[in-house]
């Protein structure tokens, strides 16, 4: 019962969360009751409040942001590359056989591999990239103000990087690697689905010719 109503409650759009916390706030103000204890309640509301919002928008496991904060995101860069056509490439990459990885040592060896490529992931990409997990193994990047052929670099850089992740669970030495698909925003691509969709199809091209690579939709 508690998940659902909290799945329920991260559905509600973030205004109207952001109205009902401003009403329940004038509400209490006009309570009968000491100001120190008026500002105590509205405290503990505004924290718990934050804390709500902040896991709606957050993969708990890996910290990252999550599918919803994903398209909320998205959707205005897509908007903002339409607007001024600024460059715009969306990145999709997921660990190679993770399965695999499960099945053989367990899914709390599973959720490490995930802590441990999301953390890989923010320490290659700039801060002004933003790094997705959108679901099981599988992640998004944007990054934004950034071309086809300048995300070269930085999607190799990573793939190297995880190649060679010296990774240890339960004195288990564990190798890994992801396959990695790319697509830069175009005039002709009209909707973020289809921008998603050639993206995808970069990322299937890299699983398909053997994974642990980079594809860009360009190649294609």
């Amino acid at each position: 019962m508690v998940e659902d109503l909290k799945d329920n409650l991260f559905e509600i759009p973030e205004d109207l969360l952001d109205n009902i916390a401003h009403n329940i706030e004038n509400i209490i103000r006009t309570f009968d009751v000491p100001e120190a204890n008026k500002m105590e309640v509205i405290r503990q509301i505004n924290y718990m409040y934050t804390r709500t919002k902040y896991l709606s928008l957050t993969d708990e496991l890996t910290g990252l942001p999550n599918r919803r904060c994903f398209d909320n995101e998205f959707n205005k860069e897509f908007l903002r590359a339409q607007r001024y056509k600024n460059n715009l490439t969306l990145v999709m990459f997921d660990i190679d056989y993770f399965k695999n990885v499960n099945d053989t040592y367990g899914h709390q060896c599973g959720d490490y591999i995930l802590q441990q490529v999301a953390k890989a992931a923010l320490q290659t990409f700039r801060q002004t990239d933003t790094v997705y997990r959108v679901g099981g193994e599988e992640f998004m990047v944007i990054l934004t103000e950034t071309s086809i052929e300048q995300s070269l670099i930085p999607l190799e850089r990573f793939r190297k990087t995880i190649e060679t992740l010296d990774l240890k669970f339960n004195s288990q030495n564990i190798n890994i690697t992801v396959s990695i698909g790319a697509c830069q925003w175009t005039s002709d691509i009209q909707s973020k689905e289809e921008f998603i969709k050639k993206a995808d199809a970069a990322l299937y091209q890299a699983k398909k010719s053997g994974r642990n690579k980079t594809v860009l939709s360009t190649d294609l």
